[in-house]
């Protein structure tokens, strides 16, 4: 089973026809039928590694300030308790916690909306523990790869670019053109995806300056390192998806495998 990367940025995303909602809708061509998902959503991002752990997951509308019909999506998935289970094995029950409460946040739903939106494969969260550093989210991705063979699809949904602040700047200033240190950084994500340099993928945040302009915070970046720890050096990265929203958000996808 291949792995992906949704850039998923604005939460309109999930209702309006537009090129980013039609890219996640393709991501469905590039992989078989899965038996189940488990996404890595940056907008799970948290103390402690968690994994959703309910039968008929909630539908989390995590933001502020949108139209209503935003608020009216419904995501009504399954969960799969037995793999939620599975992966707490896989990454250590001592590292692991099951949780009841959360459900499917933005960040899955409004990408699955668009792949499955018979919303007929069942779906559990991975939380992204705070204090956990890149390398070591790194390990716990490692952990997950055998899921593939076992026909979970893997879908970390993040984004390569995340400057809410620039963006919001821009858009006030009315602006849509992107930086230079977001078109680096965004190049130089695929340059070292399609390389499979490892070392220079952990080392891109917090180490350098684009990268610290990329992602002031890590939440939006760390799925990507989810996504390629699941994969070997068999798996070569494509991009049905690439380009910018807002100036300085990257809605580049990748599937590898």
């Amino acid at each position: 089973m291949p792995v992906i990367f949704a850039g998923h940025g604005s939460p309109m995303n999930a209702v309006e026809d537009n090129p980013w909602s039609r890219g996640f809708a393709s991501l469905r061509d590039f992989v078989p039928q899965p038996k189940a998902i488990l996404v890595i959503s940056a907008h799970w991002f948290v103390d402690g590694t968690l994994l959703t752990a309910n039968t008929d997951p909630r539908t989390i509308h995590d933001f502020s300030g949108f139209p209503k019909a935003l608020y009216e999506i419904e995501y009504a998935a399954p969960g799969k308790l037995d793999l939620a289970r599975h992966v707490r094995k896989l990454i250590g029950e001592d590292r692991t916690a099951l949780n009841s409460d959360w459900g499917l946040d933005h960040g899955a739903w409004s990408v699955l909306r668009w792949m499955y939106p018979e919303a007929d494969v069942p779906v559990i969260q991975l939380s992204i523990d705070r204090n956990i550093d890149v390398r070591g989210h790194f390990e716990y991705a490692r952990s997950l790869a055998s899921l593939r063979d076992e026909g979970v699809l893997i879908l970390s949904s993040g984004n390569a670019v995340h400057n809410l602040r620039d963006a919001f700047t821009r858009m006030r200033a009315g602006s849509s053109e992107t930086p230079d240190w977001a078109q680096r950084f965004d190049e130089k994500v695929k340059d070292i995806l399609m390389q499979r340099d490892s070392g220079a993928l952990l080392s891109m945040w917090p180490d350098s300056n684009d990268g610290r302009l990329a992602h002031p915070t890590p939440d939006h970046w760390l799925p990507m390192i989810y996504a390629y720890g699941a994969t070997d050096d068999d798996d070569h990265a494509r991009f049905p998806s690439e380009g910018f929203d807002w100036g300085s958000i990257s809605m580049r996808n990748a599937v590898f495998g």
